[in-house]
């Protein structure tokens, strides 16, 4: 069974905020899939952290399992790529 998308995108907000809190950044208000990520109230040091902390929660790093790098721009391919690389449950 694969994780759910909700789930997922879920779990990805809640790490966004605590990573801003952690910084004390203010993520912009609402967040959607157009957002783009170095407007989302992150800096690349925030996306570094949500990353990490993603592997932790989730366990798996989707770029790490790219073939060739890929950079989201927006929160909605940021999204995509780990709906993309989630593993089957």
């Amino acid at each position: 069974m694969r994780l759910d998308d909700v789930d997922l995108n879920n779990t990805i907000f809640t790490c966004m905020q605590e990573i801003a809190e952690m910084t004390e950044c203010q993520l912009v208000s609402p967040l959607q899939n157009s957002t783009v990520l170095l407007e989302s109230g992150l800096d690349s040091l925030g996306f570094a952290m949500l990353v990490s902390r993603l592997e932790e929660e989730l366990g798996f790093d989707p770029f790490v399992q790219m073939e060739e790098p890929v950079y989201p721009a927006t929160l909605g391919e940021f999204l995509a790529i780990y709906q993309k690389f989630a593993p089957a449950q």
